[in-house]
This record gives structure tokens, C-alpha cells and sequence, in this order.
């Protein structure tokens, strides 16, 4: 069986992880059309900002890589919620994780969320948050079987046009 390695990304996997985060965008399109799209070149961008955090210690890039080629990445940093206002732990925020879904149920995204929390753990934080699509029923399953608990329900309301 092939080997897993995480580690943290590289400005060499630039090009590996835009592709991985266009896969995410299709994939939450496909599952609720509500949900954004990539806009043109949007991964050009989504990438040169996330390269641009590969050194700030508040932000964790990590990728999977399995027989030497990307099949995953997370991204993930430290949240501040207002210390001066909120009486709170430290805590973490997951912004996107996505793994290739011919690699799925190899361990590969409970290796990134377990390399993740060393991270997490190295700096302070007890517990971490993240999305989850309403309508990513296998998300969910995974997010439930590492552990995952709900917290707060992200609501949405159409305004609608005003007629008079």
C-alpha cells in the first residue's frame, strides 16, 4: 500500500492546490448551486494569498501527498475573536480541506485533521471550527466520526426584489 505524507505546503504545490481548491468549489456547487462559484482566475488568487501566509505562524498550510504526487490540503490558522470583547480560549478555525475523491477512505483527511491539531496544540488552542455545506451529507458523516459536534446553525434568507 502506498504511503501517506503530510507536510506543510511549499510554493512549489501552488499549482497542485489550486487545482485541489477548484475541485472543492465544483464540488459544493454540485451539491447546492446556492453556494459560490470560482471566478475566472479565482485560483490564481486563491493561491498567491494563501502563498503569501506560508510563513505567518498563525496560519497552517498542509498537503497530502501520496506516492509523491498532491491529493489534499487543508488550510487553517489561528482565530481572534475579539479578545478585548470576548472572554474565550484560544481557538482555531479550519477555512477548507479537500481530498481527491479517488483517495477518499484511505485516511488521508483524518491525517490532515490529526497533523492539524498538533499544529493547533503547538500554539495554545483547545478546539477549532469549521463549514460544512448543509447538504454535504458525507462531510458531515466524517466531521461527526472524528469527533465533530454541532455548534451553531449558518442560516441564509432570500431578500428578493422590492415591489412596490
Amino acid at each position: 500500500m502506498a504511503e501517506t505524507v503530510i507536510r506543510p505546503a511549499n510554493t512549489d504545490d501552488g499549482d497542485a492546490i489550486g487545482e485541489l481548491w477548484l475541485a472543492l468549489v465544483a464540488y459544493h456547487q454540485a451539491l447546492d448551486p446556492a453556494l459560490p462559484g470560482a471566478a475566472s482566475g479565482g485560483q490564481h488568487r486563491y493561491v498567491r494569498r494563501l502563498l503569501d501566509r506560508l510563513e505567518d505562524r498563525h496560519t497552517c498550510v498542509l498537503v497530502a501527498e501520496l506516492d509523491g504526487r498532491v491529493v489534499g490540503y487543508a488550510l487553517a490558522m489561528v482565530a481572534d475573536l475579539m479578545p478585548d470583547i470576548f472572554d474565550q480560549q484560544a481557538s482555531g478555525f479550519l477555512a477548507d480541506i479537500y481530498v481527491e475523491p479517488d483517495v477518499r477512505r484511505l485516511g488521508i483527511g483524518r491525517a490532515l485533521i490529526e497533523s492539524l491539531k498538533a499544529w493547533f496544540r503547538e500554539r495554545g488552542v483547545r478546539h477549532f471550527d469549521w463549514h460544512v455545506a448543509a447538504q454535504n451529507h458525507e462531510g458531515i458523516a466524517f466531521w461527526r466520526a472524528i469527533g465533530g459536534q454541532d455548534v451553531m446553525l449558518r442560516m441564509r434568507a432570500q431578500i428578493g426584489e422590492k415591489h412596490d
